[in-house]
């Protein structure tokens, strides 16, 4: 729909290419693995050591912007061959200090795109929010999870970026979570990588260029945002699965009736629509007892639970558990009556999370208007801070010392509203969101 191409680009980079960008260099250098040797060898006491060093080390992909700025120094020559729009799914490398399953992880799966253009504004900058909405369109509609867009400051941009979108998650404990960025480049990358073209008048000039990217942190983001005590909690547009069905099996003569019954009821069920495709349906066959599936399907999140036993075809009714509420609040419904509301019922579950988070990110987002407030909040509480800040570093560098809290983002929604910045009584042209964060 936006018009990009999948491709694939090679995950060992050349030193070299990264060295091209300074800013970008300082930026991950602390965080790149490097290979140096290009085998292994036995040593005299048997244990395998590295031999054969590369005359020039190898990056394991950290990101992509020069490797693939590389190429598009290759195809780009006239402003016909622009814009340039690039799609990669891969695997990215980062030395972590600390991690955390699925939000900081040596090695996690992401998509970026990288594209070039032939103007500033018109082109570049459009697309860069362009793909931040794609963005949040996904994570608002189909994760159900709010979200606040904004620009980050200087000292939370990309490195080489001349800006950097964001958007920013409240997970249950307070702390924000990003969800993804997207990157106006500029000419930096281009100018590092040699990206020209000639133009309509026939000169040459620097492309404008773009990156962005989105991680399986969402992943993460998804789990605290919606799990509880029991487990995931799946919004059903993005189940895999709907509607599981569980026999309850508690005699050997009723067995094949159950079963049979559930089986039929399965092709029923898939045959009705949600979100525009059939719903996704499974029978739980599994020979273990009906208490540990029901917990087994509790805890992996699936939105609606139905169960069938002898006393459901005896009263011609289904049990219905909706995961949104407890493990054991079940609704009666008939066959017909179920049919007839299972769509909505899905939908009202998506509508249900998205509002229930909101209503969480919106009672912990609070304005603060002097420094004593604001420490008193991240002390002792847990949330966002709507304060006013002059835009000066050293503010950023005392909160991140004191309180472990940074500027999360600037909003590019609401009012602008003037004021006065609570840490050095400057003028404050907005409100910025600050927040611990993953």
């Amino acid at each position: 729909e936006t018009g990009h191409q999948n491709a694939y680009f090679p995950l060992f980079i050349p030193l070299s290419y990264l060295e091209k960008e300074a800013k970008h260099v300082e930026g991950f250098a602390k965080e790149c693995a490097v290979v140096t040797h290009h085998r292994l060898v036995q040593n005299e006491e048997g244990k395998l050591v590295p031999d054969g060093e590369l005359e020039e080390p190898l990056i394991v992909r950290p990101t992509s912007e020069m490797i693939i700025g590389e190429m598009f120094s290759k195809w780009i020559e006239s402003y016909r061959d622009l814009p340039l729009l690039i799609n990669q799914w891969a695997n990215v490398v980062r030395w972590e200090m600390r991690t955390r399953l699925f939000l900081r992880t040596t090695e996690f799966l992401w998509q970026e795109g990288h594209t070039a253009h032939a103007t500033r504004e018109e082109e570049a900058r459009e697309e860069t929010l362009k793909m931040l909405d794609v963005y949040v369109d996904f994570i608002e509609n189909v994760l159900a999870i709010p979200v606040i867009k904004g620009e980050k400051s200087e000292s939370e941009r990309f490195p080489g970026a001349v800006s950097t979108y964001t958007f920013e998650m409240m997970m249950q404990d307070g702390k924000a979570l990003q969800g993804g960025t997207s990157h106006f480049l500029g000419q930096n990358f281009s100018r590092a990588a040699n990206i020209t073209f000639r133009d309509q008048e026939g000169s040459e000039v620097h492309a404008w260029t773009t990156s962005w990217g989105v991680t399986t942190r969402m992943i993460g983001g998804l789990i605290m945002t919606h799990g509880d005590d029991d487990g995931i909690i799946l919004p059903p547009r993005i189940a895999p699965t709907h509607i599981v069905i569980i026999p309850l099996i508690h005699k050997e003569e009723t067995k094949n009736a159950v079963f049979t019954y559930c089986r039929e009821l399965k092709e029923k069920l898939s045959k009705i629509e949600f979100d525009g495709a059939p719903i996704r349906v499974i029978v739980d066959e599994r020979d273990v007892r009906s208490g540990e599936k029901v917990w087994s399907w509790v805890k992996k999140g699936v939105p609606i639970r139905v169960e069938v036993g002898p006393r459901e075809l005896e009263e011609n009714i289904l049990s219905v558990v909706k995961r949104t509420n407890g493990p054991k609040e079940f609704e009666q419904h008939t066959e017909e009556q179920f049919f007839q509301t299972v769509s909505e019922q899905l939908a009202a579950i998506q509508s249900s999370l998205y509002n229930r988070a909101k209503a969480f990110r919106d009672e912990h987002l609070v304005k603060v208007d002097t420094k004593e407030e604001f420490y008193e909040f991240f002390n002792s509480n847990k949330g966002f801070a709507y304060a006013h800040w002059s835009g000066d570093s050293a503010v950023e560098e005392m909160v991140g010392k004191d309180l472990s809290v940074t500027i999360r983002c600037i909003p590019l929604e609401g009012e602008k509203e003037k004021g006065t910045c609570p840490f050095t009584g400057k003028p404050s042209p907005k409100r910025v969101v600050f927040a611990k964060s993953y």
